[in-house]
This record gives C-alpha cells, sequence and structure tokens, in this order.
C-alpha cells in the first residue's frame, strides 16, 4: 500500500469517531499537533500511541521552535526564541555555539518523549523585514544562522530527531506574513540565492527534509515555491542534488490561495515535487484533499522513513521518560541557566503559540 501524502489533525486532546476514521484512511500519511492538542505530556503520549495503534506508519509532527511557536509549554522546559541565541552569538560566540546545540537536544529529547516523531525546526531564514519570521530566525547574518543552525541540528540528531530547514529558499527578506497575506519577493535569483538561501545551501548535508516558503519569487516563477517545478524540482533536486523529504507548508494559508481550492492546491503542490501536503486546521478542507490524492499517481516515498524519531518507552512522567537521553538533564540545566535564570521553571501560557502554523 502506498504511504499516504496527506499531513492533517485532530481537534482536541482525545480521539474522536471522526478522528479515528482520518486516521485510517490510507491517504493519511502524518498528523501535526497543536497547543489545543495539549494538556500534559502523559495526555499528549497517550494521544500519539493511539494514533499510532491506528495507523503505524503516520508521521506525527509539531511545530516547536522556541519563543513565540511552542505547542508544548505546561510541564515543559521553555525554550527561547532562536533569534536570543543570535544576541548570545554577538556578545559570545563560544557559548551561543554550544547552548546553541543544548537547545536542539532538549527540544527533541522532550518531543521524542510525548510520541512525536519531529518538530518542523529549525528556521533558516534569517531575520530580515519579514512580518511572521523576526526573532524565529537565529540571525540577520547569514553566515551566522548557518553556524547556530548546524549545533543546534547536531543536538536534534544526538537526540535521534530528523531535521526540517524552513522556508525555502528564504522567507525573512519578504515582509508580509503569508499565513494571512499574499507574499511578493521582486528580487533576482542571484540576489535571492546569494543571501537568504545559502543558509540552506550550506546546511544541507544536515537536513533530512525541507519546506518551500508559500511566497512567490515573481523573478523566478509566478507561483508559490511551494508550488512550483522551478524551486522544488529543477533547484532543490537537480541543482541542490537534495533527496530529502520535501513538505508543503499549511495549503490553508492566505498566500497558497492562488492554487485554487484545498484539493487543487495538494495537487498543485504534490505536482509540483512536494512528498507530503499539509492541510491544517480546516477538516473539510482535508477530506477535500483526501479525495484529491486518491486521484494522484502513486509515487516511491521511502523517504519517509528517515523522518521517524527514536521514540523512547513511556516511564510514566516526562521527566522519568527523558532521562533515557543521556544529555537531557544538562542541556535543560544549560538552557534554563542561560535563558530563563531569573524566571520560574513552569512556563507561563502564551497565546500567540496558537497563531503560527509553521
Amino acid at each position: 500500500m502506498a504511504t499516504g501524502i496527506i499531513m492533517a489533525d485532530v481537534a482536541g486532546t482525545v480521539l474522536d469517531d471522526g478522528d479515528k476514521a482520518l486516521l485510517a484512511n490510507q491517504q493519511i500519511g502524518g498528523m501535526i499537533l497543536f497547543a489545543r492538542n495539549v494538556e500534559s505530556a502523559a495526555q499528549v503520549r497517550t494521544l500519539t500511541d493511539q494514533m499510532r495503534a491506528i495507523n503505524n506508519n503516520v508521521l506525527i509532527a509539531v511545530d516547536q521552535e522556541g519563543g513565540r511557536v511552542a505547542r508544548f509549554r505546561e510541564g515543559f522546559s521553555p525554550l527561547p526564541a532562536m533569534g536570543r541565541l543570535g544576541k548570545l552569538y554577538d556578545a559570545d560566540p563560544a557559548h551561543a555555539l554550544s547552548v546553541a546545540y543544548d537547545c536542539g537536544y532538549l527540544m527533541a529529547a522532550e518531543v521524542l518523549a510525548v510520541g512525536v516523531d519531529f518538530s518542523f525546526a529549525p528556521v533558516l531564514d534569517i531575520d530580515g523585514c519579514s512580518q511572521v519570521i523576526q526573532d524565529r530566525a537565529f540571525h540577520q547574518n547569514p553566515d551566522i544562522v548557518v553556524a547556530l543552525s548546524s549545533r543546534f541540528m547536531d543536538g536534534m540528531k544526538a537526540a535521534g530527531m530528523a531535521t526540517t530547514g524552513k522556508h525555502f529558499p528564504g522567507h525573512g527578506s519578504v515582509a508580509p506574513d503569508s499565513h494571512i497575506a499574499d507574499a511578493i519577493d521582486e528580487r533576482s535569483f542571484d540576489e535571492i540565492i546569494s543571501m537568504d538561501t545559502q543558509t540552506f545551501i550550506k546546511t544541507l548535508d544536515k537536513l533530512d527534509a525541507l519546506m518551500p516558503a508559500h511566497v512567490i519569487f515573481r523573478q523566478v516563477d509566478d507561483k508559490p515555491a511551494g508550488f512550483s517545478q522551478i524551486w522544488i524540482e529543477q533547484i532543490i533536486r537537480k541543482q541542490l542534488a537534495f533527496d530529502g523529504v520535501i513538505f508543503s507548508d499549511d495549503l490553508c494559508m492566505k498566500a497558497a490561495h492562488i492554487a485554487g481550492d484545498v484539493d487543487a492546491r495538494v495537487i498543485a503542490a504534490i505536482n509540483a515535487g512536494c512528498d507530503m501536503a499539509l492541510v491544517c486546521n480546516n477538516r473539510a478542507g482535508t477530506l477535500l484533499a483526501i479525495e484529491a490524492a486518491k486521484n494522484l499517481a502513486d509515487k516511491p516515498h521511502n523517504r519517509f522513513a528517515r523522518m521517524k524519531g527514536n521514540i523512547p518507552p513511556w516511564q510514566g512522567s516526562l521527566e522519568a521518560t527523558c532521562q533515557q537521553f543521556e544529555h537531557w538533564q544538562a542541556a535543560r540545566q544549560r538552557v534554563q541557566e542561560t535563558f530563563f535564570a531569573d524566571k520560574p521553571t513552569k512556563p507561563s501560557h502564551d497565546p500567540t503559540s496558537y497563531q503560527i502554523s509553521n
């Protein structure tokens, strides 16, 4: 049976009958969790175990970047926005590089512990004029982004998690937020490649997956990168020889509307070269996407296996489970001391954690 190519979501903290039917559909290859799916670490692990009991091959993902984009908060270790690593680098490069590894390891260990295969991380965009990137980026300087993200990914991989670079070829120099508006970049191909895309090119050997931006780079193609055969097939696959997974960004975002209704967006993304299409926060759209996927030609998806996380046996609590990761305790302590020494260890609720999808 072909591996499903749709990544969907559920509304609550437990599976209802509709969720179970959805997971059993052979077109579903992935599920993504949001803050609304989280009450506690133990509850998340129960939820992910239930998902796998229905669909053993499902990839389970989350956006656990740190800072304002962190779905897992209550009971989990706080993570800084990556821009704080950049500021630390400006003052103390050696410390920043060291703790970047700890941040990647800490994030990965706690995400894996609750049964989630991977976080869509790291953000490789530069901190330019983008309204949605800002401190999600490590730095304004591409070389510093490369240095810090490389160590962050080393930490992720050491814990047993695959990496996903986003948002190729770079969203940081495009002001509009593609979640709520059309995002268009008028720069030349050479300008984009020589600046924003360097962070992806120089970390390609550490990347297991890429997520293209819902940005139209008008001098290259009139379609957003995630719908563009030029960007995906010609540049990512052929010129850069990247053979990892390519995930679409959320096809329910405003900037994705150019391809038509959700079913048309799925067809456009997969035909452009994406391996898996994300359809988030829209069950009716997900059902349309499933029908569209049934009519697409089967493609080999042996790439998906590399995204499976090293999920440990549950030991009754997040802390006990994370003790199985040899560097978790040290990483947690260093991140806490570096970024949260003046704050309580229990993270506070942040409503912005609901607002950004990828």
